[in-house]
C-alpha cells in the first residue's frame, strides 16, 4: 500500500519517512493501537518486527513482510531477543485487562525489565503512549499507573519520547463502543455528577499520526507531550452528541447512583465492553484529562479531527465493514495462551455432533456459516444465546454483547459474541474456541464436506470439564443441543 493511499491515517503527516532508520519494533501490535500503527510504518517503508505472545498463522496473514517475534515483557530473556538490533521501540503494553487491583504492579514490572532490556540491546529510542492526567491531583490507579510507567522507562539511558492521551475515539475503541451503546441500547442514560469532568477526546487517527510524526521527528526524543484534539467537552457532552448523531431522542436523568464501581459494572451489562475495562475508565472520569501544554502543535502540525466527526467516521467505518483493530482483540486477558483443542492430549471428553446434507456448493454454505453472531444472531434460537450471554456477563463474562468486528468475514483470533476464532479454513472448516464462564473448556466446529453429488454441514460440540461442576454442566445443557444445533445447521444451509 503506497503512504499516499488516502484509506491510510498517515497519508497527510506533514512528516517524511526516516530512511535511516533500522529495525522499528511495535509491541502491543495485535491491541487496538498497535495493530493500526503497524500496517501505517510498513506503507511508509520502514522494516517492521511485531512482538506477539504467541505466533498466529494471521499475523503472517495480515503483515507478511513484518518481522514477527514470540516476547512477553515479564520475561527478560524474552525481551533481549526482541530488542535485539532494534532501532526505535515502540511501547503500547497495557494491563488495562487486569482490572484495577492487579493493574499497577504488572505495568512497572513489564516496564522495568523493557526499558533494562532496550537499554542491553542499545535500542536508540522508545516511545510510548501514556494517559493524561494533571500529577498534582489524586490520580485513578488506571492514569496513576500511566504516569509510572513513563517514569520507570525514563529511568533508564534510552531517550524516551512521551504521549500523553485522554480518551481515544475510532471504531473498534473501547470508550466509542461504550458511548454508541449507551445511546442505542439504554432506555434512559442516568448522568452522576462525575459525568461533568472535562475531558480532551482524541480521534485514532490523530493518534497514529502523533506516534508515526514523533518517530519522523528526532528533535521530539526524549520528551513529553500532551495530546489532545480540537474540543474540550464533559462526559456527558459526548454522550449527547452521540445520541445527536445517531437521531435518538434520549432520556438523560441526573443519578441517585454516585458510586463508580456500580456504574462501572451496570455499564459493562448494557454496553460490549467488560467490567474489568469499565471497571479502570470510569474509575479516572473523575480525573480531568485535557492538555498542559501544546507544544506538540508546533513540533507536528497537521489539522486535528473535531470529536463529532471522529464519531462520524467510526460510525462510517462500522457501516462499511473496514475495522481493522477491536479492543475485543485483546480480550480476554491471556486469550492467546488459552488451550486449543489440538493441545489437549487426547479428545474432550464430550462430543455432540449434527449434521444435514445439502445440494449447494460448499462456498455458499461456508459463507453463511461466517455470518454467525454479532448483530445478525444465531439465525434461530436467539433468544436463548441472548439468555446465556446475559447470564455470562452477570457473572463478569465477555457475554454476547462484544458481538464481532465484521459481519461476513473471519480471521483466526476474531470474535463472535463469545466464541473467538481458533482455526479457519475456508470453504471447508470453522473452529470456535469458548470464551464465557465455563466449567472446562468449550470449542464449537462447523465442517462442510463433500458427499456424493453434495455436501455435508456438520457442526460440532465439544467439552472438556473441569471437576464434578464441570460434568453437571455438560449434563444440564445436553438435552438443548440437538434442538439449538440441529436448528442452527438447518439455518445456515437454508439461508446459503
Amino acid at each position: 500500500m503506497d503512504r499516499y493511499d488516502t484509506r491510510l491515517f498517515c497519508h497527510d503527516l506533514p512528516t517524511e519517512p526516516d530512511r535511516s532508520l533500522g529495525t522499528i519494533l511495535v509491541t502491543g501490535a495485535t491491541g487496538y493501537i498497535g495493530g493500526r500503527l503497524v500496517t501505517e510504518l510498513m506503507a511508509r517503508g520502514y522494516r517492521v518486527r511485531i512482538m506477539v505472545r504467541v505466533r498466529s498463522p494471521e499475523h503472517g496473514e495480515r503483515w507478511p513482510d513484518a518481522e514477527i517475534v514470540v516476547g512477553d515483557a515479564l520475561s527478560v530473556p524474552c525481551l533481549n531477543d526482541a530488542l535485539k538490533g532494534v532501532d526505535t521501540a515502540f511501547y503500547l503494553i497495557h494491563s488495562l485487562l487486569l482490572g484495577p487491583d492487579d493493574l499497577e504492579a504488572v505495568e512497572i514490572m513489564a516496564a522495568v525489565n523493557f526499558r533494562n532490556a532496550a537499554q542491553a540491546q542499545g535500542v536508540t529510542r522508545i516511545i510510548y503512549l501514556g494517559g493524561l492526567g494533571d500529577s498534582q491531583d489524586a490520580l485513578s490507579r488506571h492514569l496513576r499507573s500511566r504516569n509510572q510507567v513513563a517514569a520507570e522507562l525514563r529511568q533508564g539511558r534510552v531517550p524516551v519520547t512521551v504521549l500523553r492521551a485522554a480518551v481515544i475515539v475510532g471504531s473498534g475503541s473501547a470508550a466509542y463502543e461504550i458511548i454508541k451503546a449507551l445511546v442505542q441500547d439504554a432506555p434512559l442514560v442516568l448522568m452522576p455528577a462525575w459525568t461533568r469532568t472535562k475531558c480532551q477526546p482524541l480521534g485514532i487517527r490523530d493518534v497514529i499520526k502523533y506516534l508515526v510524526g514523533v518517530l519522523e521527528t528526532p528533535e521530539t526524543s526524549g520528551r513529553s507531550f500532551d495530546i489532545g484534539g480540537p474540543d474540550i467537552l464533559t462526559y456527558g457532552q459526548m454522550i449527547r452528541i452521540m445520541a445527536e448523531i445517531l437521531e435518538r431522542k434520549q432520556w438523560f436523568l441526573p443519578s441517585p447512583f454516585q458510586s463508580v464501581g456500580f456504574n462501572a459494572y451496570l455499564v459493562s451489562l448494557i454496553t460490549p465492553v467488560p467490567a474489568t475495562i469499565t471497571s479502570c475508565l470510569l474509575e479516572g472520569i473523575g480525573n480531568e484529562v485535557v492538555c498542559q501544554d501544546h507544544h506538540i502543535r508546533q513540533v507536528i502540525h497537521f489539522d486535528l479531527v473535531p470529536y463529532r466527526d471522529a464519531l462520524k467516521r467510526a460510525l462510517a467505518r462500522e457501516d462499511l465493514r473496514t475495522v481493522t483493530t477491536r479492543w475485543s482483540d485483546a480480550y480476554p486477558r491471556n486469550h492467546s495462551l488459552a488451550v486449543k483443542l489440538h493441545h489437549l492430549p487426547r479428545p474432550p471428553l464430550y462430543i455432540c455432533s449434527n449434521a444435514i446434507p445439502s445440494t449447494k456448493p460448499a462456498r455458499a454454505i461456508f459463507r453463511s456459516v461466517c455470518r454467525v453472531g454479532g448483530d445478525r444472531g444465531w439465525f434461530n434460537s436467539n433468544l436463548l444465546w441472548k439468555l446465556r450471554g446475559m447470564g455470562d456477563r452477570i457473572m463478569f463474562g465477555v457475554g454476547t454483547a462484544r458481538g464481532r468486528k465484521r459481519s461476513g468475514v473471519l480471521r483466526v483470533n476474531d470474535v463472535i459474541d463469545f466464541w473467538r476464532v481458533e482455526r479457519i479454513t475456508y470453504d471447508e472448516h470453522l473452529l470456535l474456541r469458548a470464551e464465557m464462564q465455563v466449567p472446562g473448556f468449550a470449542w464449537l466446529e462447523f465442517t462442510v464436506k463433500p458427499k456424493g453429488m453434495g455436501n455435508i454441514l456438520t457442526v460440532t460440540a465439544y467439552f472438556h470439564p473441569r471437576g464434578v461442576w464441570g460434568k453437571f454442566y455438560w449434563y444440564v445443557f445436553l438435552p438443548f443441543h440437538h434442538f439449538i444445533f440441529n436448528d442452527l445447521i438447518e439455518q445456515i444451509e437454508s439461508v446459503s
